[in-house]
Order: C-alpha cells, then structure tokens, then sequence
C-alpha cells in the first residue's frame, strides 16, 4: 500500500509550477508577458547554448539542442513557475573530461544515466535534503568552476594553437604558457571588443540583452575587416565546425531541428564506435553521479533564488523528476547535460515571465532560429563566444564573496570552501563532486557532536531533590552518528555508589542507528554493573525508535518512565529496597 502512495505522491508533484499558475488564473495578459518574456531569454539563451557545447568540447548545434528539449520539458514539468532550464557553465568541468575519454557518444550516456539517477532522486523525495549541502562546498565547487572555465576560454580568446589537447588544468596552464608565441592579434582584438561591449552595453542600453548586440557587432566587424583587409582572419563557428545536411557539407550548424538519435550510436572515443557494454556504463557512472549531483545543486538554488525573485514557491522533488525526465530525453535528439540556469532565470523572471509558458517559448524561439538563423550564426567568430563566456566565469566566480567567506567564516568552514575550490581545479568535478559530498557529511557529523552534550543534574532536573543512590543526567541534542559516542563516553564516571541512573532524553529530538545502537550499549553496560536505569522524557521518533528495538521493562534493572517526576518516584522506590547497600556506600 505504502508503494502505491509514493507513486500516487510522485505523480502529484509533476507539472506542479504549471498546475499552481493555472490554478490561480491565467489571462491573455499573463500570456503576453510569457511570450515576450521567452523572446527575451530566448536571445540570451541562443549564443551561451553554443558558447557551452563548444567549451564542453562538442559542436555548437548540441547546445541548441539541450535548451530546446530540456527547456520545454522542464518547464512543462518541472516544479518552479519561472525556471529556465539548459546547459550551463557549471557543466563544462565535467563534460570535457567525458568528450576526451568516451567521446561524445559517452557524454550522451553519461547525461542518460544522471537523467535516471536525478527521477530517482526526486521520486525518493531527496529534494530538500540537496539544499542543505553546506554553503562552503557550493561556493567552493562554483568559485573552481569559474577559474576551470575562464581559462579554457582563454585558447580562443587569444587565438592561442597548441600541438596537443590536455585534459588537466595544470597542463592546459603549462600547453597556454608554451604556445604564447601563437597568439593572434585579430583574435585578442574581436574578443576585447566584445567583452568590453558586454560590460558596457548593459550600463546604456536596458531593454535588449547586450549579448545580441554585442556578438551581432562582432560577428559584422570581423567580417567587414576581413574584406578590407584580407589578412584579417579569425576563427568562427562556420570555419571551425561543419555538419552533414542530405549529403551535403554545411559551414556551421545544421538547419535542421533536433531529430531522434540512439545515444549509444554516437562515435565514441577518437571517433571510432562506442562500444556500450557493462564495463562502459559502470566507468560512466562516476561521471553520471557528478552530473546528476551538480545539475540538482545547481537547479535547486536557482528555484530558491526564483522564489525570492517571483514571489512563488517551488516544490524540490517535482524539479528533481523533470529534471531527470529532461536529462533523459535529450540525449535522444543530441542533447548534453542540462539543469537550471541561474542567470537565464533571472533574466526571464525581470522581463516579467509569469509562468513556465515563458520557458517554453525561450526554448520555441531557440528552436526556430536554429532553424531559419543557422547560415548567419556560422559568422560568430569564436574569440566573441570566448568573450561572452569569460564573462560568465566572472559572474559566476563571485570573487568578493569568496573572499568574504574566506575573510569571517569559522575555520573549518574556510577549509572545506577552500578544499573542494581546490579539489575542482587541480583535479575535476567528479573527484570534487564526491569529495564535496563526503565533506558535507564529515561537516554535518561536527556540527552535531558540537551540539549534543551531556548535562549532570542540571538545566530541566535542576529544580528536584534527589536523595542518596540516584544519579540523573540529561542527554541534550540529536543522538546522531558522530554525536552519540561522545555523548554516552560521559556515562563513564559512574561508581558503584548509585544505584538508580535516571537518563533524560527530553531534549533529544532525534535518535539514528548510531544513536540507538550507543544507547542500547550504555544501558547494557550499566544494568551489568547493578544499576537500575530509568529512561524519560522521550519524544515521539526516540520513542519510536526505542519501541522497535524491543526495550522492555526488567524488574529492578530497566524501566521507561513518561516524566521526571514518575522516574524519580522509581528511583527512590527502588533505592528504598536496597537500604544496605547505600549504607554501606555511604560508610
């Protein structure tokens, strides 16, 4: 039964940002809004697409195509009103190490099995818990992205040519700094115009995005110079990439729409076929997991930053779910990794999106201009891409905020932002990504040995007469692993001279395995030693908990009492009946 109600919840939670608008009413004018708001994002969205395939290592059409298939479907499905979802920089760490070694075919698997992984996520309503990754590893895990990205874009900016591809950020450093010879003027020139356009035009012009702009004024004085001056060449999106239409070589992105595609199908490594087998999808699966991991961090703080700037309210599992759904289908018609794109949102939610019909049209626009605009995008040159995206890294570095951190956070804190930072650059996401995670748990385990604590005859008990023989003590705190040992190591100071020990779990909220299994131990040890033990003061999930694991009353060595008042009573009841022996203690 309980299956049928996780299905039946699960399926409750899909469409919810639609259903939510809908609900409420939804007129021609919130239409009209939703339409000019996706025009909007839709030309901010076109070249950032195919700005991240290309730094992701794969043609600019598949950038396209993930904005086109994730974006309609994770809008439609998804849990926020005004998400926009599609690749992102985030991503580009990742993926390139996945091109280098399983070739694009392995990178569309890789997304495929995130996909999986992120419905499972959602269907196991993981959702909330993603949002409490601490602030350290995701400004660390941001922060070393930022640096990864910005430098990869600097190859192009530059003009830079170098006689072999790394992989890893140090030898890109070392391959950059050994082809400095190569630089070309043209190029530093197309790319210092356009990044200094993106800085400016934003402070001049308000109503259209800076990048059409600025990327349009690249794309026609590139060309423009060219003519005039025939030695002025620069590398473009036409002269870098070529597709295959009916036969026909094509300069550029292909004028077609995304089309079903098998994944696996896909050239793997080098070129040559991808071979799925089991060994594959089981050495994919770090990299699906990193993907998966990432995509819901990402997604999820971009639905909270949404809430605060529309008003709403997001539901984490349904996001999760289409998420997955999105990263499962994409693959099928070309598609890289997605997840929402903070600044996209944004961008959707200040030219008055009301619902995720906004979306859908950011991704209907992409969809038509691939189609009619793609002989005119062939012109971009790549330095103004480059451009754009080291702008991008910027925003997303935060630099001051980092430092921020860095400056007034606790030390333990600092470490982990400076660890995963680190652990992003030197090495890659997937190393990061699983580290990261493993620091949050460590992190989580500080925190709650720090805030469980052991209390002797004092804070609640402080107010009781306790006679001769009877020892009281308050466990304060969640009794979770980490904190459960050091809460009843304690308990060692014990003598033989009591012979009631009243434990008071008033203030303990939660209790996990470790906790149970501790407690079970202390209580052994001390009924062993001739103690009577009384427990008290149980909330519900303790005494759950306590409950299944078959606590029971034993005359004279174990009891559960409701209030401190009833334990005392059997303390002092029991202490009476040894009158002896606490004579004899007291001798």
């Amino acid at each position: 039964m309980r299956y049928f109600d996780s299905l039946s919840s699960v399926r409750s939670t899909i469409a919810y940002g639609l259903r939510t608008r809908f609900r409420e009413g939804y007129t021609a004018a919130d239409l009209r809004a939703d339409v000019m708001a996706g025009l909007v994002v839709g030309v901010v969205a076109l070249p950032l697409s195919m700005a991240l395939a290309i730094a992701s290592g794969v043609a600019p059409q598949y950038g396209l195509y993930t904005a086109i298939v994730a974006g309609v479907v994770c809008s439609l499905l998804g849990g926020t009103r005004c998400q926009v979802t599609g690749p992102t920089a985030a991503f580009v760490v990742i993926l390139v190490p996945i091109v280098g070694r399983f070739g694009f075919g392995g990178l569309l698997v890789a997304g495929l099995l995130a996909g999986i992984m992120l419905i499972g996520m959602g269907a196991a309503r993981l959702g909330k818990l993603i949002q409490y990754i601490p602030h350290p590893v995701t400004t660390g895990f941001t922060a070393g992205i930022a640096v990864v990205i910005g430098t990869i874009q600097l190859k192009d900016f530059l003009g830079l040519r170098f006689a072999r591809s790394p992989e890893s950020y140090v030898d890109r450093l070392r391959a950059m700094w050994e082809a400095r010879a190569t630089v070309a003027l043209p190029e530093l020139l197309v790319g210092a115009v356009t990044l200094a356009l993106l800085l400016l035009l934003p402070k001049i012009i308000k109503r259209i995005p800076a990048p059409l702009i600025a990327l349009s004024l690249a794309a026609a004085g590139a060309a423009l110079l060219h003519k005039l001056v025939p030695s002025f060449e620069v590398a473009t999106i036409g002269s870098r990439f070529h597709s295959l239409v009916h036969g026909r070589e094509v300069a550029g992105i292909p004028p077609l729409p995304p089309l079903p595609m098998l994944p696996w199908a896909m050239p793997g490594p080098g070129g040559q076929p991808l071979h799925l087998s089991f060994a594959t999808v089981r050495e994919l699966l770090p990299a699906a997991f990193a993907i998966a991991m990432l995509g819901a961090i990402e997604s999820l703080l971009a639905a909270v930053v949404s809430d605060g700037m529309s008003g709403s309210k997001h539901d984490p599992n349904a996001e999760l779910i289409a998420l997955g759904v999105g990263n499962v289908l994409c693959p099928f018609f070309g598609g890289i990794a997605a997840t929402g794109a903070l600044a996209r949102t944004a961008t959707n939610i200040r030219a008055g999106a009301r619902s995720p019909i906004a979306a859908t049209v950011h991704a209907l626009f992409v969809l038509a201009c691939t189609v009619a605009l793609a002989p005119l995008v062939a012109w971009l040159p790549m330095a103004a891409l480059a451009a754009l995206l080291l702008l991008v890294a910027k925003n997303m570095a935060e630099a001051r905020h980092f430092a921020h951190i860095v400056r007034v956070a606790p030390r333990s804190d600092v470490i982990v932002l400076l660890v995963c930072f680190a652990m992003t650059v030197i090495f890659d996401m997937v190393i990061a990504v699983s580290f990261g995670v493993v620091l949050a748990a460590l992190l989580f385990m500080r925190r709650m040995a720090e805030i469980t604590d052991v209390k002797l005859d004092a804070g609640t008990m402080a107010h009781l007469e306790l006679p001769e023989g009877v020892r009281l003590y308050e466990i304060a705190g969640p009794l979770f692993f980490g904190a459960a040992q050091k809460a009843v190591s304690l308990f060692d100071e014990i003598t033989d001279r009591y012979q009631a020990i009243i434990i008071y779990l008033g203030q303990v909220p939660a209790i996990d395995a470790s906790g149970l299994v501790a407690l079970e131990t202390l209580v052994d040890k001390l009924k062993r030693s001739g103690h009577k033990v009384i427990l008290t003061g149980l909330q519900r999930q303790p005494a759950e908990v306590v409950a299944r694991a078959g606590f029971a009353r034993e005359p004279g060595r174990f009891a559960i009492a409701p209030d401190l008042d009833a334990a005392l009573s059997l303390a002092i009841l029991h202490t009476a009946r040894q009158p002896m022996r606490v004579a004899a203690a007291s001798a």
